[in-house]
């Protein structure tokens, strides 16, 4: 797992491939260490870094033309993540373009791209229950978060709470190097608040829409 950090890891990674048999069989996976400490700390410094410099904005809900901030449904403070702007962010957008790959090769699914963003919850924010797919925009197949936070104990709250079939729910911790990884049409959830500040990378794996699979 330390080749992370500085290279793109093969496709064929059994970290990866569990990720695809996960998906394959529910839907859903959750790798509670997934990142090594040293890169899920400089993540977390590149997040915050940019939040003191204000290039975090409140997130909207909607797309397009049609996209507003509403407070009452999300409280996330976001930014999208491009390549080249900081070497850390680089060597994440390398790791989920192989888990990309791993995804295309096990299921089929015609993935193009990843995008994805930094997403920082002040204490107390939260995200109602919701969908990633658009109504009218298929695109985003696979949704990834991946958590940031040092020493995250379950009564700061802030669990991702995935509502599974037959009525059940499931709360995932968000602590530091976890990774989950959902059907993004398939998967109800929503972020609980929390009483301290909550970081994570949130992203898509999107195909070109329309398309079936």
């Amino acid at each position: 797992m330390d080749t992370m950090r500085d290279m793109q890891i093969s496709p064929d990674h059994p970290l990866l491939l569990r990720i695809v048999d996960d998906i394959a069989t529910r839907g859903w996976s959750q790798q509670n260490i997934f990142l090594p400490e040293r890169l899920t700390r400089e993540l977390a410094a590149e997040c915050r870094k940019r939040a003191a410099e204000g290039e975090l904005t409140p997130a909207g809900v909607g797309r397009g033309t049609g996209q507003e901030v509403r407070e009452g449904i999300r409280g996330d403070h976001i930014q999208w993540l491009e390549p080249g702007q900081a070497e850390p962010c680089d060597a994440y957008l390398n790791l989920m373009d192989s888990l990309r790959q791993a995804l295309n090769r096990g299921l089929f699914l015609g993935l193009e791209e990843f995008e994805s963003h930094f997403a920082l919850y002040p204490p107390g924010a939260f995200y109602l229950k919701h969908l990633d797919r658009f109504r009218d925009d298929d695109a985003r197949t696979v949704s990834a978060v991946l958590y940031l936070n040092d020493a995250w104990l379950p009564e700061h709250g802030g669990q991702l709470r995935m509502y599974l079939e037959g009525e059940t729910s499931y709360d995932v911790q968000p602590t530091g190097g976890c990774l989950v990884v959902f059907l993004s049409g398939d998967m109800p959830h929503e972020v609980l608040p929390a009483t301290r500040e909550r970081l994570s990378l949130t992203g898509w794996f999107r195909r070109r829409s329309g398309e079936l699979f």
